[in-house]
């Protein structure tokens, strides 16, 4: 194992949706040197705060987490703030774990690092290989960056920092407010709400025909800390690109994808709801597919155990009994 227990691991972000499953994860694994910090005592956009806390604490292991984080509206409207902020979250938190020492460091990325046209299923060397969707790029750039800030690390003073790049997530943690959510929380909701409300139909945008993949992210959680114990960048039998480099980001899914239409039908059967479903054809579908090649982590030996249909039922059980603090 390329990481130990007695190990001080810190999880910067560990109160959202992604860290407290990475936390999770840590706990069953019987990693107890866990180290977590509020925002409130350590703002990661201040370099100096940042600073100081990387040389009291002196953590091993660094995983991060932490972002700012919303949907296509907030991302659109606030590309400054996405861009800005990421940027001095990763650079604070990626520089000083390389000036303190730090044996290890996980940076979460996302699927939208890759072009908005990219042959499907996408590959990992897809990355820079086309233009961004625009709805998001400063968010995407900022990723871009985290990702190759590693890289130049990794290659210039050996500093051991991996990627991932996980789907789309869903489960416990989860954002389903009614005007920045994801499509699958906002369907919870809105399918939680005409059970509630007896409601004779729910109406649903686009056509349906789209395909999307979903990875809960207790899965995610796993795939992090499998990565750490198991992803060695160096070994002869890591994962490589077309042109036989080694590849320092890996994509973690399902390797499945499904219509939104099905998806509906899950949703509609975890709520036990059975009123028509209606589809707003006026309504944009988006991309027509987006799917990633999970090809490379397979390889490795990592596979996701939470089925869709089961995860989306233990998602709905969480809406309802956490429904009252929740943002909404």
């Amino acid at each position: 194992m390329l990481i130990n227990k007695q190990q001080k691991i810190f999880v910067a972000g560990h109160k959202g949706m992604a860290g407290s499953a990475i936390i999770r994860t840590l706990r069953r694994k019987k990693y107890t040197n866990i180290v977590t910090v509020d925002k409130s005592d350590l703002d990661l956009t201040q370099f100096k705060e940042v600073e100081s806390w990387f040389e009291i604490n002196n953590p091993d292991i660094v995983i991060l987490c932490a972002a700012k984080v919303g949907g296509i509206l907030a991302n659109n409207t606030y590309p400054t703030e996405y861009l800005l902020e990421n940027l001095k979250i990763q650079n604070n938190v990626i520089e000083n774990s390389w000036k303190f020492g730090v044996k290890r460091l996980l940076f979460l990325g996302s699927s939208c690092i890759y072009p908005k046209y990219a042959n499907q299923p996408i590959k990992e060397e897809y990355l820079l290989s086309g233009i961004l969707e625009k709805t998001n790029e400063a968010y995407a750039l900022a990723k871009i960056a985290g990702i190759k800030l590693c890289q130049a690390l990794r290659r210039q003073y050996s500093f051991d920092a991996i990627s991932i790049m996980p789907t789309n997530l869903y489960g416990p943690g989860d954002n389903f407010h009614s005007h920045d959510s994801h499509v699958l929380p906002a369907l919870i909701r809105k399918f939680c709400d005409a059970k509630e409300k007896n409601l004779p139909c729910v109406t649903c945008w686009g056509t349906g025909n789209v395909m999307r993949e979903f990875l809960h992210v207790d899965d995610l959680g796993d795939a992090a800390i499998f990565c750490l114990e198991k992803w060695d960048v160096n070994s002869k039998n890591a994962p490589k690109d077309s042109s036989n480099e080694p590849l320092t980001h890996l994509n973690v899914g399902t390797g499945k994808d499904i219509t939104i239409k099905d998806l509906v039908k899950l949703i509609a059967y975890a709520t036990k709801y059975n009123g028509e479903i209606i589809w707003d054809h006026e309504k944009p579908d988006g991309t027509p597919k987006k799917q990633l090649n999970t090809e490379k982590i397979t390889q490795l030996g990592w596979k996701p155990t939470i089925d869709l249909k089961n995860g989306i039922i233990r998602t709905v059980e969480y809406f309802k009994e956490n429904r009252d603090q929740l943002r909404l």
